[in-house]
């Protein structure tokens, strides 16, 4: 993936943006999977199984996130672990990408597309996933409860279409663009 990066997606940048320097085209900096795990305020075993699950998904192991504040509706104290988190880089992240687009989005059930609104104004994209059995590296008996994930990927140099336009080129399969109605 970081090859075709470097000789499909950085040219075909230059040329529609009309930048000479490389330096100054969009790149991909990092991805950040996130999972938060709500039922670990009961259940501590549901963490465990999460931590485990984006270990396996992402080759890599995760940190642990905490709760900032206490929320007394929700069983909420303060510094209780709520939820686990992986940032990727290089190599890793390049390797996730590539199974993200090629694996696990195309087992996604009715799938049509991501959305193209889910940039932040920087660049960066934020998508959903509702499940993670959809990479084939978790076993479905072994890990029986449904879990999502948040994925976000973090552009450096980029407004939002230039960024699209990146993801587009290094294949996130985007919505059709639904044209005006009159």
């Amino acid at each position: 993936m970081h090859t075709k990066y470097l000789k499909e997606a950085l040219p075909a940048l230059a040329e529609k943006l009309g930048r000479s320097n490389p330096m100054s085209l969009p790149k991909l900096e990092k991805i950040v999977v996130n999972m938060g795990v709500g039922i670990a305020t009961q259940e501590k075993k549901h963490l465990e199984t999460a931590v485990e699950a984006m270990g396996l998904i992402t080759g890599q192991k995760p940190i642990i996130t905490k709760s900032r504040k206490a929320i007394s509706a929700f069983k909420l104290r303060e510094d209780m672990p709520i939820g686990c988190k992986v940032t990727l880089r290089g190599r890793k992240m390049y390797e996730f990408f590539d199974r993200l687009v090629s694996i696990a989005l195309p087992r996604v059930r009715d799938f049509r597309g991501v959305s193209r609104k889910a940039f932040d104004g920087n660049g960066s994209y934020s998508m959903g996933l509702a499940e993670q059995l959809v990479f084939p590296e978790l076993n479905p008996d072994k890990f029986l409860r449904v879990q999502g994930m948040n994925i976000t990927f973090v552009v450096r140099n980029a407004s939002d279409d230039e960024s699209r336009e990146l993801l587009k080129i290094m294949g996130i399969p985007f919505q059709a663009e639904v044209a005006p109605k009159k």
